[in-house]
């Protein structure tokens, strides 16, 4: 047993483990972190920025915020596996992805910057659900449910998603949701 201290009069005791943190010496020294990402296959452009690409089927890492923060595209996918898919996407002020349904895909959407409205339902008539979302929000959508995100705020809406299995084709990137709509009909 260890004794915890605390500021009310009484002893509160508690199996509490006991680390010993000791420095291990490397055999190259950390530059910094842009060298070390560059040694290990990251792309950066000059403001130092991660190249926006498709890194799929290798192991990957990112700063994901980052990443769908500094997004202006509609769409990029930025990993592409055999069972996942990332997606970075950017709606400008007004502007919605538009009411889809994936029958066979579940979706995740995380919000990184601006206001949001997501709609969902069984029936693109009948879309009985209704959210308002901002930064930090996540959503949910089961496989056959209708849905929609539209910007209802004054700046670009950031987020990505995540599809599984993977929505588009690797590499997929569109610069605006003509462009994607223009691919897609």
């Amino acid at each position: 047993m260890y004794y915890v201290s605390c500021r009310c009069p009484c002893q509160y005791y508690a199996n509490v483990p006991v680390y010993t943190y000791e420095r291990y010496a490397v055999s190259q020294p950390f530059v910094n972190e842009y060298e070390y990402a560059q040694q290990y296959g990251y792309h950066f452009n000059e403001e130092r920025n991660i190249a926006l690409k498709d890194y799929g089927k290798e192991p990957f890492a990112v700063n994901i915020e980052g990443a769908a923060e500094q997004n202006n595209t509609y769409r990029t996918a930025l990993w592409t596996g055999d069972h996942l898919q990332v997606v970075l996407m950017s709606l400008n002020v007004g502007e919605d992805i538009g009411l889809e349904a994936h029958p066979n895909v579940d979706q995740f959407l995380r919000i990184e910057e601006g206001h949001g409205i997501v709609q969902m339902g069984d029936t693109k008539d009948n879309l009985n659900f209704e959210k308002h979302v901002s930064a930090d929000y996540a959503i949910m959508v089961p496989a056959g449910k209708w849905h929609n995100l539209t910007n209802t705020g004054n700046e670009p809406l950031k987020l990505y998603t995540i599809y599984a299995p993977p929505e588009h084709p690797f590499g997929t990137v569109h610069q605006t949701k003509a462009d994607a709509m223009a691919e897609e009909g």
